[in-house]
């Protein structure tokens, strides 16, 4: 643990915030993406840079062991062992003890709703699909064992083939293989684990033909093997010590008799020659191998989103807990880490009962969640953690930064070069809509059949059709306001939050749909809000609130994020592209909230889930002031560009790619063309990652191609980019200012210390030039801010800034911790509307500049505008100005640096 982590309690003394956690909160992360690349040695080369750049923490992606080759670390594979292409155990204990030299703790980001199912690296699924419900792991995921489809029951599906199943078998694609004691199935690179009771034929038949009656025993022995669906443990230990004994046993009686074992290959040989023993074979396994279209409809396992290779745990049952947080809350008892992120707890069951029991089992540790909450969402205050990760801030800070002025002429102007007038909540609509019909029409499918079991046992609903539940469901979910609602049917009471949002799904859908019968939806509303309760209605709640995050995801983030693209700075996880723009009375009471409420949570501007990196939005919100310029650029680039356009590029694509130049520049095709490919599949209206049209996305490279390599156009381009600066990087700094100063701790996403223009990933887990950033580094230990604004171009301003900061931050704590005060303070004059001003506790002010590019830049003219210092005496440990209390003018308040940090002086 880092000696200088603080110890705060998270809520003021006699307060209305959460319950209090006693945490070990850091000054401020920095956020490594590893991957075999870039594993624990390359990151702890890294500790004595990190802890001169003034971070207190290395908040680490996930690193136990995921799928061979994963460059992110969320496919875990197995939670008990720690990555092997990161270096393993001995060379984390290596990172450990270099980020300890170095007075850096760490923060690790969790993974517990999900683990990748695709091998046999994943011990417990492959456990699963050997054995069926009689395996010891058999309730670790969320399996459909008591399907509806009797020919799906105790099975799960394994959508990985190619084709349908029966061509796939006969064109000789499929194949049994023995491997010592065990047997498995191959199909190209993937490999099955064969049910141990489904080789006894094989085995005793071997046995016979070479006279060997241990082994006839053994074959005897396999097929005797139960396949119990009960769920209790002892016989489930039983079974597997026993099918193991055998598996052993197996092995060394082939490996000690070779006619044995040739018997027995002759046997898979057969086996493999003649298609229907192969597929009676098959047949007898715990899993049903089939076409992987067939997931869209039939999947039998909660998955993450869409991503069929990624099951969803029962993370609710204390095994499934215990077994998969062994390794990290020993770390977080020993200070190996002060803290973790949980990855996606909307997937979980029951988030907050997960949060409590993560919270006894760690009561020292700094716990944030990966929660998205929709704007004017609050996270629900009896969750025992510090607060989200910060995807609310940053939308926050990106509206603040967005001129309102712009809105109405850069909505003409997207409607002109688009045609689209739909707003962005009807493009959200029928993005959900697609996505619960095209995407996640499974898990609609399963969700219709809980909803059948609870209105069978309500007379006046129960004739309802599947047909009538499943409109119901999808209308609701599509309407749905936010990711998910945490209603507990054993809880005292519903949130007014949950009831809200039920209440106002329920009406939108009825308005879009009328022809829904109204007392169904009436009747839906009272189950998901407890007004109806029973085993069967609390299943269904639990359900229902699973799905809802996933089509919310898939739906706007993933779908009409790429459809809606009027000011792409505002298309960014938690956001609401159709909220232009936030004023300094809603930034100012936001923080003051989060001040009384959740004073350490996490601030995050860029991360590795965001769609543009913080200074790419910073540029592309630039245009919103000044729209008219903007307009007249895009018809020049549209004529210079119109003999490349193909008439498949409609106008929304080539919008996107002009807001993109703009934020990107310079930018490769290597870098813009994979960019698209990923935009427009997700855009899923001309081609997709399901059915990808190799036509449309040929068209849309060559398009790109032809625009970077037209000398005309990129002249032009750079030119208006260049406009740009430096409005853009003080517009940037100021951003990154507010969050190293808001209530809540700053993370810096790796290489953002200075400028970094990188999209959605992989282009944001590119490799970073840290020895660039160690000279920047070095240079700003001795800068002035005179000499930080003569090199905005290299990014040093910003490395600057934020060294500088996070030296305040740790000079002065109690400015900044849980119990520290937030007061925004209102500038006066003619351009007041610019400033952003508040005071943290009682000795530090911030003043930051907006609209940079109207207040003329580099020589800004503050007019009249003027700035009420609290009494005592001011340092500006920026611009090292001095002042007194009182009202000061702006333009002497920024005269030396575009924007301050006041200290009051220390007598």
């Amino acid at each position: 643990m880092s000696t200088e982590a603080q110890r705060p309690s998270q809520a003021e003394p006699g307060g209305d915030g959460p319950t209090p956690v006693t945490a070990r909160v850091p000054r401020a992360t920095y956020r490594l993406q590893l991957q075999p690349d870039f594993g624990f040695d390359d990151a702890g080369a890294l500790a004595d840079y990190l802890s001169a750049l003034g971070v207190s923490h290395v908040y680490s992606s996930p690193y136990l062991q995921a799928a061979a080759g994963s460059t992110h670390g969320y496919d875990v594979v197995d939670p008990r062992r720690i990555n092997a292409e990161l270096g393993g155990p001995v060379a984390h204990q290596h990172f450990g003890v270099r980020l300890g030299d170095h007075g850096l703790g760490q923060v690790l980001d969790v993974v517990p709703n999900h683990m990748a199912v695709s091998g046999a690296d994943n011990p417990y699924w492959w456990d699963v699909i050997e054995n069926g419900q009689a395996s010891i792991y058999a309730r670790f995921f969320d399996i459909e064992w008591a399907s509806s489809d009797p020919g799906q029951r105790d099975s799960v599906l394994i959508p990985v083939l190619g084709d349908h199943y029966g061509k796939v078998l006969e064109a000789g694609e499929i194949s049994l293989e023995r491997d010592r004691g065990s047997f498995r199935l191959r199909h190209g690179d993937r490999i099955f684990p064969v049910a141990p009771e489904s080789l006894g034929g094989l085995l005793t038949a071997a046995g016979r033909e070479a006279e060997a009656e241990e082994l006839v025993v053994i074959g005897e022995a396999f097929a005797s093997l139960t396949v119990s669906t009960d769920s209790d443990r002892e016989e489930q230990l039983r079974r597997h010590r026993a099918k193991e004994v055998l598996k052993l046993q197996l092995a060394r009686l082939t490996s000690e008799r070779p006619r044995v074992a040739a018997a027995v290959d002759n046997e898979v040989e057969q086996t493999n020659a003649d298609v229907d023993r192969l597929d009676a074979l098959i047949q007898g396994q715990h899993y049903r191998l089939a076409f992987w279209r067939a997931a869209k409809e039939d999947l039998d396992y909660r998955r993450f989103f869409d991503v069929t290779n990624l099951a969803g745990l029962r993370m609710e049952d204390p095994r499934v807990f215990e077994e998969t947080h062994q390794v990290i809350l020993g770390w977080l008892r020993e200070g190996v880490l002060d803290g973790v992120r949980i990855d996606h707890p909307d997937g979980l069951r029951d988030p907050k009962s997960y949060f409590d029991r993560l919270h006894r089992a760690a009561p020292d540790s700094w716990i944030v969640a990966e929660k998205v909450l929709e704007p004017g969402e609050e996270l629900p205050a009896d969750w025992p953690i510090a607060g989200t990760t910060g995807y609310d801030f940053l939308n926050l800070v990106n509206r603040l930064y967005t001129d309102p002025s712009g809105e109405q002429p850069l909505t003409d102007l997207y409607a002109e070069l688009t045609g689209e007038r739909r707003t962005f909540a009807e493009v959200a609509y029928e993005s959900k809509r697609y996505v619960i019909g095209e995407v996640l029409a499974a898990e609609i499918n399963r969700l219709t059949e809980y909803l059948a079991a609870v209105v069978r046992g309500h007379r006046r609903h129960r004739d309802y059709t599947r047909g009538q539940l499943r409109a119901a469901l999808r209308e609701l979910i599509a309407c749905f306001p936010v990711y998910r609602t945490y209603v507990r049917v054993d809880a005292d009471a519903v949130s007014d939050a949950d009831r809200d949002a039920v209440e106002r799904a329920c009406s939108t859908a009825l308005e879009h749909r009328p022809d829904l019968p109204a007392d169904l939806m009436e009747f839906i509303a009272d189950v998901l809000l407890a007004r109806a309760t029973g085993e069967r209605e609390a299943e269904f709640v639990a359900r229902f609130q699973q799905l809802t995050g996933p089509v919310m995801a898939k739906g706007v983030e993933d779908t009409a994020f790429y459809r809606y693209l009027r000011l792409v700075s505002a298309n960014e996880v938690g956001g609401d592209p159709g909220l232009f723009a936030t004023s300094l009375v809603d930034f100012h009471s936001a923080n003051e909230s989060a001040a009384r409420l959740w004073p350490t949570r996490m601030l995050a501007s860029s991360t590795h889930d965001t769609k543009r990196s913080e200074d790419v939005r910073a540029r592309i919100a630039l245009l919103s002031e000044m729209a008219d310029r903007w307009r007249s650029e895009v018809g020049a680039w549209r004529e210079l560009s119109g003999a490349y356009r193909s008439t498949k590029i409609d106008g929304n694509v080539e919008y996107l790619i002009y807001q993109t130049l703009v934020g990107t520049w310079p930018i490769s095709a290597e870098r813009l063309v994979p960019y698209l490919e990923k935009a427009v599949r997700e855009q899923k209206q001309h081609t997709s990652w399901t059915d990808p049209s190799e036509e449309y996305e040929a068209a849309v490279s060559s398009f790109v191609e032809a625009l970077l390599a037209d000398k005309a156009l990129t002249l032009r381009v750079a030119a208006f980019v260049e406009e740009l600066a430096p409005a853009w990087q003080i517009s940037a700094l100021a951003q990154t200012l507010l969050k190293l100063t808001a209530p809540g701790v700053p993370d810096i996403y790796q290489g953002s210390e200075i400028w970094d223009l990188s999209l959605v990933d992989p282009d944001n887990r590119r490799a970073v030039d840290f020895v660039e950033r160690r000279r920047l580094l070095e240079v700003a230990r001795t800068a002035t801010a005179a000499d930080a604004l003569a090199d905005l171009d290299s990014g040093l301003a910003k490395i600057w800034l934020i060294r500088r900061v996070l030296e305040i931050r740790r000079e002065r704590p109690d400015s900044f911790g849980a119990q520290s005060r937030y007061i925004g303070l209102m500038a006066a004059g003619s351009r007041r509307d610019h400033i952003v001003a508040y005071q943290r506790g009682e000795d530090v002010l911030v003043v930051a500049p907006r609209f940079v590019s109207r207040l003329g830049w580099p020589s800004a003219d503050w007019r009249d505008s003027s700035l009420e210092l609290p009494s005592g005496d001011w340092d500006d440990e920026l611009g090292g100005q001095h002042f007194s209390g009182g009202i000061v003018a702006v333009n002497d308040l920024l005269g030396r640096f575009p924007m301050a940090v006041l200290t009051r002086t220390v007598e």
